[in-house]
């Protein structure tokens, strides 16, 4: 992600449609589950490796909003044994510094018992963790996928539309979502901390069978 700020002016000028579109002052990163990791580590995240004892800070200034969808939460007495031996890094990530505006969105269904021995609120821990204006959204029902980030053929996500022969999920919900970040994240820009949460409508053909 560094390397393409750095180089915004190549990226920028390879695309015949880009030049003088791009608004530098409103770069935003965005991450899913392990994705969500170097995403926190650029909106301020920090971590001790674990090994030696160095302090990693990956914090990028240019970057002046973020999205965290199911991002890991804090490490210490909080991962699972099979987190613990084997994800060492996680052990340290502390987001007592990651002051970047963020919007964090969590599924209340989206347990990761195999890393975690908290629950879907664990997920929660990049919000409610760590200072500078920060939003909440939570999608009720919504397991790992929140409802439609793995795409239509993704099977990362149990929300499913039991009109459809297939079993397939609507993109009622994943659309929902989207317009929900895209408001909450302009929201946080205002500073403090806020929640919400989001479900689906009785008319939604993924929740009403």
């Amino acid at each position: 992600m560094k390397r393409i700020l750095d180089q915004f002016d190549v990226h920028e000028a390879a695309v015949p449609q880009l030049p003088g579109r791009l608004d530098r002052s409103r770069v935003v990163m965005a991450g899913h589950w392990m994705g969500g990791q170097p995403a926190s580590l650029l909106l301020g995240t920090r971590l001790t490796d674990p090994d030696d004892g160095t302090k990693v800070n990956l914090a990028e200034p240019r970057i002046k909003t973020g999205v965290l969808l199911a991002a890991l939460g804090r490490g210490g007495d909080a991962l699972s044994e099979f987190a613990a031996k084997n994800y060492s890094f996680l052990s340290t990530m502390d987001f007592s510094e990651m002051t970047t505006p963020a919007l964090v969105v969590a599924g209340d269904k989206d347990a990761s018992a195999h890393l975690t021995v908290l629950g879907p609120e664990w997920h929660t821990d990049p919000c409610f963790l760590s200072p500078g204006p920060k939003s909440l959204l939570a999608l009720f029902g919504a397991e790992h996928g929140l409802g439609g980030v793995g795409g239509q053929r993704g099977r990362t996500d149990q929300v499913k539309d039991s009109r459809r022969p297939s079993g397939r999920r609507s993109p009622a919900l994943s659309g929902m979502r989207t317009a929900a970040v895209r408001r909450r994240t302009a929201a946080v820009q205002a500073g403090g901390t806020t929640t919400s949460s989001l479900s689906c409508p009785s008319s939604c053909p993924s929740c009403s069978s």
